[in-house]
């Protein structure tokens, strides 16, 4: 029997078939080592345990963010043989993995991120109060949703809800948070808020919003984000990037909306409080305008008197140096030729006198002119 023999290269080939068949993805964990950064593009390292070491080439597109030697990571990838650097996985994703892990990976990120100012609060925009566009960011079968739409058509309806159901946990997570947002920012009516929100969970389960891309998109997205992860415990860095965080779904409904109840009764209070006001002004000007009108009339009553007096003593002082007044004393008007004697000089012997007296008139001739 002939034993079959392969070329190096035909082993390659048919290894990597084997390969293909037998394991198209593996996902494998162990302690990172020997991680290294080539060109600005390209990964290099190794994952180790207490008895082996596996090595690992791909692109620093695959990284969740800086990763150290020392951490516990989940890698998946292609296993390959390469014809001249031997066995080795082409990485797909890389995942910090333990608590320990996860929050160095995270240190890692904020720290680098908090340089670039992502993190800066004069970043920070307000939101419309209520908006009227929301676009909602999660998965529709997580409680998370159904709490924030309860609570949301509660305290406020009429509301537009953009929703974009997106896994929120898993290799893919990550890829599909960061199209959506991508997506909502790129519509035509752009919504007025962008709300992402998950449940509650493990580290292991929130670590997709410590992850370096969808915090750039958080950072990046145009329309103010509010970020709501059921947790109270640890803040991602999609929170910190946000323009506000919320410690639950239900709380991110609650900053979003007044709640609907308590606005019609602060309303009613304010309509009260202007109704009385109207009335208080109304009964304040009214009695000014009392006020004013007894004023006014005593004014004109003691004007239109001081008139009277003023008038009395002007026809008084009239009648007391008319001509009429001088007659009834005794005196008379003499008038020659129609003209008023006003001197002796005016009159000769002979002349005719005209004399008007109180009750009638003389005709005269002068005879005698004595002067003084």
């Amino acid at each position: 029997m002939n034993e079959l023999v392969f070329s190096v290269s035909d082993f390659v080939g048919v290894f990597n078939q084997t390969l293909e068949f037998a394991y198209p993805t593996v996902t494998i964990q162990g302690e990172l080592s020997n991680f290294k950064v080539s060109k600005g593009k390209w990964i290099y390292f190794d994952l180790k345990d207490e008895f082996s070491s596996v090595r690992f080439f791909g692109t620093i597109y695959a990284l969740p963010g800086p990763l150290e030697d020392g951490m516990l990571v989940q890698v998946s990838g292609v296993p390959r043989l390469h014809q001249t650097f031997g066995f080795s996985v082409n990485v797909r994703t890389i995942q910090p993995v333990g608590e320990g892990s996860l929050k160095k990976a995270a240190a890692l990120l904020q720290a680098k991120l908090e340089k670039e100012g992502l993190f800066d609060p004069a970043r920070k925009r307000p939101f419309p109060y209520p908006p009227r566009r929301i676009a909602l960011i999660g998965s529709k079968e997580s409680a998370a949703y159904a709490d924030f739409i309860k609570v949301l058509g509660a305290r406020w309806g009429g509301l537009e809800i953009i929703f974009c159901d997106v896994q929120v946990q898993g290799e893919v997570a990550a890829g599909q948070i960061v199209s959506a947002i991508s997506a909502c920012n790129s519509l035509a009516e752009p919504p007025e808020v962008l709300v992402i929100t998950r449940g509650g969970g493990s580290a292991d389960d929130l670590v997709v919003f410590s992850t370096e891309s969808v915090v750039r998109a958080v950072a990046a997205s145009r329309i103010p984000t509010l970020v709501a992860i059921g947790h109270e415990i640890d803040t991602s860095l999609a929170e910190l990037a946000a323009d506000q965080r919320a410690s639950t779904p239900s709380n991110a409904a609650e900053l979003l909306t007044p709640d609907q109840t308590q606005e019609k009764k602060r309303l009613q209070a304010q309509y009260a409080a202007l109704a009385h006001a109207l009335v208080t002004q109304a009964s304040n000007q009214l009695q000014q305008l009392r006020h004013i009108r007894t004023n006014l009339t005593q004014a004109i009553g003691q004007r239109l008197s001081e008139t009277t007096r003023h008038l009395s003593e002007r026809a008084a002082l009239l009648t007391a140096l008319s001509p009429q007044a001088a007659l009834q004393r005794g005196y008379a008007i003499l008038r020659t030729d129609q003209a008023v004697v006003q001197s002796i000089k005016q009159l000769r012997p002979g002349h005719k006198l005209t004399a008007t007296l109180q009750d009638g008139i003389v005709i005269a001739t002068v005879e005698n002119i004595q002067v003084k």
